[in-house]
């Protein structure tokens, strides 16, 4: 198997933990320690070995902060994480504060802190928060201190080693595009702009800038490393020269040199003088200070490999198609096995996420997950951001909802889909809020939309329906999909969060409204999409775009209530199935699950 169900977070392994790190921080005259959720490179998903967070807190959600004081702790998580947040951390040790309000700069900025020392790592801080860290601070009347040797990392005793992964070249076929092609445009702006150098601390910039792929961290294909361009075109890529193959410096040819992770520092240094590119939302604090006492200029930017990763080439787009297409066959295998197995109350959320995992198994070129399956029955399914483990594994009981999030890592792209099903017989109040939440989405695909459009004003597409009915959800709309990448990508997206970057043609974004009854079900449908330029549309005046869905799965139709359903709405579903139909029935080699996608996909 892919994934592990043994959780290693939880409230036990706090007391002990905490005792530790407290001493360190007494050993260093540090009142308080502030613990992100990132490493060094702002990653989402952490390398065992940089689970900080995890360590001191027992809390593994993917997004989260902490606050360690040494009479009091509090942990800091968004809407995806409240009920996780509470669960895994020991309340005799940690108070949990859900974000943004206040979040831990707010909570900082309230306390009365006269004379206490607050420290911090800033290789695991961006400068844009240690900016905010230390002006929270300051209304305390606290002092914060960077601290070279980190209280936290001194005491993890028994952590886990990095990453060291093998990295590989990324065939052409797939990338679309010459790593010597996009080195070529990048420096060519660079010149325009007169920058001297550009600093890439992003792995999946890395990895899509040089066409490369590792290992390094679960379920994305990414290898840890940073890169140091030249105007003229030039590199230095700094990693654990033991991730090395055969093929990698020819891949890479004579103008990118392969360094030692531990030479980075004097590269530093020898840029004094320089116009250095750096990117505050990316780096750490540690960058910035790092240039400002060489002497370098620092042009602080948006890395400009972001928006042209996010903006897929025509070979990347049909890498994707092919693999959602290969995808499906093993959405609609489990989603027939929930149908007819997963519906006697004896299957648990382990077992359906095994099973779900055992059919994209037997698919051609998969490599990995693409994220821990989110398989949560009943209550669980109320909990986003859910990750079933031993402990927490519950029965699809009769008479609830299931929910299962979950995605493929393939050479040629990158799935993620999310299917909301009935266990037995739904409630009305479940076929309502179900009915309402497809509502969204399907608006969300419906639409048609000019140049210039951010995700931030296509957001309420998707909420209207709910917050019609009152209901709102607490995540984002839709994020941003990588190609054999990460599954969530910048910079766009789409969410009630303020971004200023304009969907354009070949962005992958996700689509997924949900609804989440705290204790009872949870909601949410998902498929993925990418923009593309629209029809012309009859008596219109400018070109549109729109989005071309990539995934193929049914729907519960068991939780439509079709009275709430206008006809565009209906037909928008009928021709969905159909689709679907049409796409998976043919490569179905079971009689009786292709009979399932039949009725299905039978129109409403």
């Amino acid at each position: 198997m892919r994934q592990s169900f043994d959780v290693k977070g939880g409230p036990h392994i706090g007391a002990t933990n905490l005792a530790l790190l407290r001493g360190e921080m007494s050993r260093q005259n540090l009142d308080g320690f502030y613990v992100p959720h990132d490493d060094e490179y702002q990653n989402e998903y952490l390398p065992e070995a940089n689970e900080r967070l995890a360590w001191c807190t027992g809390f593994t959600g993917s997004f989260g902060s902490a606050l360690i004081f040494q009479d009091q702790a509090i942990l800091f998580v968004d809407g995806r994480y409240t009920l996780q947040g509470a669960d895994q951390t020991d309340p005799d040790l940690f108070s949990c504060v859900a974000t943004p309000d206040p979040g831990p700069f707010g909570w900082l900025a309230q306390q009365q802190m006269q004379g206490q020392r607050i420290g911090f790592d800033p290789k695991l801080v961006s400068p844009n928060d240690a900016s905010r860290l230390k002006l929270a601070a300051n209304k305390a009347g606290a002092a914060i201190v960077e601290v070279t040797d980190s209280p936290l990392d001194k005491v993890w005793v028994d952590r886990p080693a990095q990453p060291n992964a093998k990295i590989h070249p990324h065939p052409i076929h797939l990338a679309g595009e010459s790593s010597t092609a996009k080195i070529s445009k990048l420096t060519a702006q660079m010149r325009e702009e007169r920058v001297d150098a550009l600093i890439v601390t992003s792995p999946a910039s890395l990895a899509w800038l040089f066409n490369i792929r590792g290992g390094d961290v679960a379920c994305s294909p990414l290898p840890l490393g940073r890169a140091i361009l030249s105007a003229d075109g030039s590199a230095d890529l700094f990693i654990n020269l033991d991730k090395k193959t055969d093929s990698l410096a020819e891949h890479l040819g004579p103008d990118i040199k392969l360094k030692p992770e531990l030479a980075l520092d004097a590269a530093l240094d020898a840029l004094s003088g320089k116009t250095v590119s750096l990117d505050p939302g990316q780096a750490s604090s540690w960058f910035f200070s790092k240039l400002d006492q060489c002497g370098a200029s620092i042009k602080r930017q948006d890395d400009p490999v972001a928006l042209p990763r996010a903006c897929k080439n025509a070979a990347e787009l049909s890498g994707t198609v092919t693999a959602h297409k290969r995808d499906a066959i093993a959405l609609c295998r489990f989603l027939h096995w929930l149908a007819t197995t997963g519906q006697s109350g004896k299957i648990t959320e382990i077992d359906a996420a095994m099973q779900l995992e055992t059919y994209r198994d037997q698919l051609p070129g998969l490599k990995d997950l693409s994220f821990e399956t989110i398989s949560g029955a009943g209550p669980n399914g109320a909990l986003p951001h859910y990750r079933v483990s031993s402990a927490s594994n519950l029965p699809l009981a009769t008479g609830s909802l299931y929910l299962v999030d979950s995605g493929g890592q393939y050479l040629d792209g990158t799935t993620d889909v999310t299917r909301t099903v009935a266990i037995g017989t739904p409630s009305d109040e479940m076929k309502r809020h179900y009915t309402l939440v497809l509502k969204g989405h399907i608006a969300l695909d419906a639409v048609r939309f000019p140049a210039g459009t951010t995700g931030t004003q296509l957001d309420i597409l998707a909420r209207f329906a709910l917050w019609q009915a009152g209901l709102d959800y607490d995540h984002g709309t839709g994020h941003g999909v990588g190609v054999y990448l990460g599954v969530h990508e910048g910079p766009h997206r789409i969410a009630k969060a303020p971004n200023n970057i304009a969907l354009e043609a070949g962005m992958i974004v996700s689509n997924e409204p949900g609804f989440y009854k705290e204790g009872a079900y949870g909601i949410r449908i998902e498929n993925l999409q990418y923009v593309t330029p629209a029809e012309e549309i009859e008596g219109g005046d400018r070109p549109m775009l729109g989005f071309e869905c990539l995934t193929f799965a049914p729907l519960c139709r068991e939780l439509i209530v079709i009275d709430l359903l206008s006809q565009a709405e209906r037909d928008w579903v009928d021709d969905y199935h159909q689709r679907v139909l049409a796409e998976v029935g043919p490569k179905l080699d079971e009689a009786a699950c292709e009979a399932w996608l039949v009725a299905a996909c039978a129109p409403l």
